[in-house]
C-alpha cells in the first residue's frame, strides 16, 4: 500500500487562471482512462442554491450529528443527509435549519464535465477539483521511471491544504506523485517543469 503526496505548483486570485493552469499540467499526464472528481463546502442556502443551478452532476449531503445516524439504514436517514442531486433539494430554507454546512460532492466523471461549472460557482467557499488516473511519463534524466497510480493533478479553491480546514483567497494548483523514500520531489519538479511550472512549497501527504 502506498499514498501521494501533493505538491503546490502555482497559486492565484483568478480561479479561470488556475483552472487553465491546471488543466495545462493535467493534459501532460491525461490517459484514456483518467476521470475528475470534486468537492464544495457550502456554508448557506444562497452558496447551496448558487452550486445547483451549475452542477446538475454530483450529491448534496447536509450535516448530521453521530446520534441521528448511527445504525440508521440509509434508506431510512433524511434525504438531505443520504444525499439528493440538485434536483431533488428542499425547496424550502427551513429544511436546511441543522444540515449547514451542505457538502456537494461527484466522482469520477469524464474529463470537462464539471470543472468550469464548479470554478464559476464557487464563490468564496472551500472546494476541490481533482483529476486522477493520469500517467506520469519515464524520467531517466533525473532517474524516476513513469506511475500511474498516484499521478494526480488537483486545485484547492480558497485553501492551501488539502485539509480545506483554512480558507483563504486564493486558488491552489497541486501535482501529485507516490510518497516514497528516496522523496520523489525530484520527479514532480521534473513534472512541473514539463508545462513551465515549478514547485513553489513543501509537499502535503494524504
Amino acid at each position: 500500500m502506498s499514498n501521494d503526496i501533493a505538491y503546490p505548483v502555482f497559486r492565484t486570485s483568478d480561479p479561470v487562471l488556475a483552472l487553465r493552469i491546471a488543466r495545462r499540467l493535467m493534459e501532460f499526464g491525461r490517459c484514456e482512462y483518467s476521470k475528475v472528481s470534486g468537492f464544495a463546502e457550502l456554508p448557506s442556502v444562497a452558496a447551496v442554491r448558487r452550486m445547483a443551478k451549475a452542477m446538475t452532476e454530483g450529491q448534496f449531503c447536509g450535516a448530521s450529528t453521530w446520534e441521528e445516524v448511527e445504525g440508521v439504514p440509509l434508506e431510512d436517514l433524511p434525504a438531505l443527509v443520504a444525499g439528493v442531486p440538485a434536483s431533488g433539494l428542499p425547496t424550502e430554507a427551513a429544511a436546511f435549519e441543522g444540515r449547514l454546512p451542505v457538502e456537494w460532492e461527484a466522482w469520477n466523471l469524464p474529463i470537462g464535465s464539471i470543472e468550469d461549472g464548479l470554478t464559476a460557482a464557487i464563490g468564496a467557499n472551500v472546494g476541490s477539483i481533482n483529476w486522477h488516473w493520469l500517467r506520469w511519463p519515464d524520467a531517466p534524466e533525473v532517474g524516476f521511471r513513469g506511475e500511474d497510480k498516484h499521478a494526480e493533478v488537483s486545485i484547492l479553491l480558497n485553501a492551501h491544504t488539502r485539509e480545506l480546514d483554512v480558507p483563504t483567497d486564493d486558488h491552489t494548483v497541486f501535482v501529485h506523485v507516490r510518497d516514497a523514500n528516496p522523496s520523489r520531489e525530484p520527479y514532480a519538479h521534473w513534472i512541473a517543469a514539463q508545462v513551465g511550472l515549478t514547485l513553489i512549497g513543501p509537499g502535503q501527504c494524504s
